[in-house]
């Protein structure tokens, strides 16, 4: 065990200085924490303990007209044994009864059992190796894993899971593919596009960085978000008018964009629909910038990038192109006319790297839209190209479609460090593009005025130890390539041209500065996002760009909009669903690809999957999420008994209390305490029952536990309360059931309906399906019990099973712990 400091309190006062001061637990008499700190099962675990348990007002059970009040120091043993409990609150008495036993658990404590850890096997392993999502890692083991004693009712959201994490749009991508799977393609179309409004190009272009962690990697493939997007990209487009509609009201302000990349068109969508006049200023002929003008037309078909635009003009986005800013109009000028200015012109100075001979040479950018705009359609015989990154593999697939026997791509860089997209520098060997890694320009060779080849010089090294761009070359190892073209593609940098020097704009290594989540410049109503802000990057880090400045120009134009925070509204998020078929081995949906003899420059390379492989795709998806189970037995009395519970801040209804974060298990501030429990005075007529299911003789953590609070009026259920714990994530009041008892006499009939009310809501793993069994079979117990002439309370035997039979015991060294 790591060692501690143990502080014994002496008053609430002193117990909260002592957690005020900084990472520190309270501990009231149990021995759950201290089990946690001797496995070493925390990654950081409190160097503080602080007791609570000698404080005299947290060891009082009092009554009044008014209801039971305990403190949260009172032993569990002591609550059984109450006479005052025991007459009126027999729910709680038997709730203890089965937490307590004659060795240890009965010197637990009430407080401490309703704020006791989760229980799972991966979380309390010793050694923390298995740092799962409720200990701030990636993944809940228990998914793919032993998932026996495990939720029935789905996961609970801990943090965001590597797909979102890693999406520089921060796209909630587990809640589309729920939507998706429960068959809501519109909704799902809405939550995608409150991030990305342009998914028919990032389904086609975006490296998808979401995928490279993709929890289901370690069982199979990562499931295959890029086809995903792709579908409903398309499928967005096909509803644009009705998805992508212009704002009801208008606001009393114009916006001037300057450049219409994936930055100025993702800020023009939001700014628009939040209400503001847009117009984008654009240099070239078309709109789109780099989707226009650098991605070719087998990776991006430019109708896409049309439908787009268009799709931005029925919005109300006007586009004025051939109008370039710094030239054509300057800054000052917008400054003057729009409330407000977005420069967002991109990356497209070309990088020189001072080869002898460079300027025989074309450049990667200037080759592609040649191409593009259809000026180009022929090109050399042996042609090389020199750089390593998207540009440069595009330029070279796009000079063997051409018709170039012979493609060279030179890249100072080893195959792995290369920053062109895998499967892109995939496809250029595949297409019969020859990649010599580790070699650099070193001249252009001419005659007569033409290029005849390139003298390479062989690359040691590109980065120092620091990872900055420090190449060391071999003088002694140079060769040379016969070469009748050679196109530069060794980078692209941010295009400032339109910025006056007397501005004064923050400038820093070439890039615009700009404030973190605003994207505000150092002047005064001017805003910038993308590449001039980033470098170059990649069309979904433009998008996020261009998004932040939308807003950031919202808040920055009509301040008062923001000036309340919003609150949350204190209601529990809902559960993590999956569907069943995630747990089976299986591959990723593959992108249907033409084959390489029927590729060209003009045809989309891959086809989109239909609607049945994506809906098999999005069914792959773990949702992932904590499946471990609240194991507290009080809790659920607590619940059904409509308690409250008093800290030292505030007072939370118990069906509000328990959550699911990072090593918490409760709604706890770390400096807070739990000071008393109040419980309000039971109805008359009102019947309590408790059950329990546990795996051994020996009273242990509940596989599942019920408490059944019935008020009866007229022989029929005026008020029902029933909720249960060992089920989920959180102890859940189960108001399925509670509607279908309650104005309903207590007969089998209906507490069998109420019971596969239920049934019908779980979502087990096939190891626990057990436990769906078992929950009905307690709901309909517990019904039943409040019958009259029925027990007042009750517990299940705990050496058998709800259905009568002997069970086999489980090992003490199983996925559950111990409570």
């Amino acid at each position: 065990m790591k060692r501690f400091s143990f502080i014994v309190a002496k008053s609430i006062d002193e117990a909260a200085e002592v957690l005020r001061v900084g990472n520190a637990a309270v501990i009231a008499g149990g021995t759950d924490l201290l089990n946690i700190l001797k496995a070493r099962s925390w990654p950081d675990p409190p160097p503080v303990i602080v007791s609570i348990k000698g404080i005299p007002e947290l060891n009082r059970i009092d009554e009044d007209e008014r209801g039971l009040k305990i403190g949260s120091a009172v032993r569990l043993g002591d609550l059984e044994k109450s006479q005052i409990i025991q007459e009126a609150y027999p729910l709680l008495s038997k709730a203890a009864h089965a937490v307590g036993s004659p060795q240890i658990r009965n010197m637990g404590t009430i407080g401490g059992n309703i704020c006791q850890d989760t229980r799972c096997w991966y979380y309390r392993y010793p050694g923390n190796v298995f740092n799962c999502m409720r200990k701030g890692g990636k993944t809940c083991y228990a998914v793919s894993g032993d998932s026996r004693y495990h939720s029935i009712f789905g996961g609970y959201c801990v943090s965001d899971p590597p797909c979102r994490t890693l999406c520089p749009g921060h796209i909630s991508i587990p809640s589309i593919l729920s939507k998706l799977r429960d068959g809501k393609g519109e909704e799902a179309a809405r939550t995608l596009l409150e991030r990305n409004p342009f998914p028919a190009v990032t389904g086609r272009v975006c490296p998808h960085f979401c995928q490279d962690e993709c929890n289901r990697r370690e069982m199979d493939d990562a499931v295959s978000i890029r086809n995903i997007e792709r579908f409903l990209g398309d499928y967005i487009l096909e509803h644009a008018e009705a998805l992508m509609k212009a704002p009801e009201t208008s606001v009393d302000q114009e916006i001037a964009i300057v450049g219409s990349g994936p930055a100025g068109l993702s800020a023009a969508y939001y700014l628009r629909g939040l209400g503001y006049r847009v117009t984008v200023f654009e240099g070239m002929e078309k709109p789109g910038g780099m989707l226009t003008y650098a991605i070719p037309a087998y990776r991006l078909p430019k109708r896409i990038v049309a439908q787009l635009i268009q799709t931005l003009e029925n919005m109300g986005v006007k586009f004025r192109t051939e109008a370039a800013v710094g030239k054509d109009i300057t800054l000052e000028s917008l400054r003057n006319h729009f409330a407000g200015v977005l420069l967002a012109t991109g990356a497209w100075a070309e990088s020189c790297i001072g080869l002898k001979g460079e300027s025989s040479t074309r450049t990667g950018l200037g080759f592609l839209q040649d191409v593009l705009r259809g000026t180009r359609d022929s090109v050399g015989r042996s042609v090389v190209i020199v750089g390593g990154g998207n540009v440069a593999v595009d330029v070279a697939i796009t000079a063997k479609r051409l018709g170039a026997p012979d493609v060279t791509l030179l890249c100072m860089e080893k195959r792995e460090e290369m920053p062109a997209f895998a499967w892109e520098i995939r496809q250029a060997l595949e297409e019969g593009v020859r990649i010599m890694n580790s070699w650099g320009p070193s001249r252009v060779l001419e005659k007569g005025g033409l290029v005849e080849g390139l003298e390479i010089i062989r690359c040691e090294s590109v980065f120092d130890a620091q990872g900055n761009f420090s190449p060391v070359c071999d003088e002694s190892q140079k060769k040379t390539l016969k070469a009748d073209e050679i196109v530069v593609a060794a980078g692209q940098k941010a295009d400032l041209s339109c910025i006056p020097p007397e501005l004064s704009l923050k400038t820093e290594r070439g890039l615009v500065m700009v404030e973190a989540g605003s994207q505000r410049s150092s002047v005064a109503g001017i805003f910038a996002g993308g590449d001039v802000t980033t470098g170059q990057g990649s069309v979904i880090q433009a998008i996020a760009s261009g998004r932040a400045a939308a807003f950031g120009m919202d808040r920055y134009l009509m301040p008062e909009k923001y000036t309340k925070e919003k609150t949350q509204d204190g209601k529990r998020e809902p559960f993590l669903t999956f569907h069943p078929d995630c747990l089976k081995h299986t591959r990723a949906v593959p992108l249907p690809v033409r084959p390489v003899h029927e590729r060209n420059l003009d045809a989309e390379d891959t086809m989109g999957p239909d609607g049945a492989e994506i809906q098999r795709e999005v069914n792959r998806c773990f949702n992932c999420g904590c499946v471990a189970v609240s194991p507290s037995d009080m809790a659920p009395a607590l619940i059904a008994l409509d308690a409250s519970i008093e800290t030292t801040k505030r007072t939370v209804a118990a069906a509000e209390f328990f959550t699911v974060q990072i090593t918490k298990s409760t709604v706890l501030d770390p400096d807070e305490q739990v000071l008393r429990l109040k419980i309000p005075k039971p109805s008359r007529g009102s019947r309590q029952v408790f059950l329990k299911y546990s795996p051994r003789r020996a009273i242990d953590f509940p596989i599942v536990s019920v408490a059944v609070v019935l008020v009866l009026n007229a022989e029929r259920v005026s008020r029902a309360r029933i909720a249960m714990s060992g089920v989920a994530p959180v102890p859940l009041r189960m108001e399925a059931a509670e509607e279908r008892i309650r104005g309903r006499e207590i007969n089998e009939q209906n507490a069998e309906v109420a019971a596969d009310a239920v049934a019908m809501l779980t979502l087990p793993f096939p190891q626990n399906r057990f436990m769906v069994q078992i929950a009905r079979t307690l709901i309909k117990r517990g019904i039943l019990a409040c019958r009259e002439g029925g027990p007042d309370s009750g517990c299940a035997p705990l050496h058998e099973s709800p259905s009568g039979k002997t069970r086999h015991r489980t090992s003490r060294s199983g996925p559950g712990g111990e409570n």
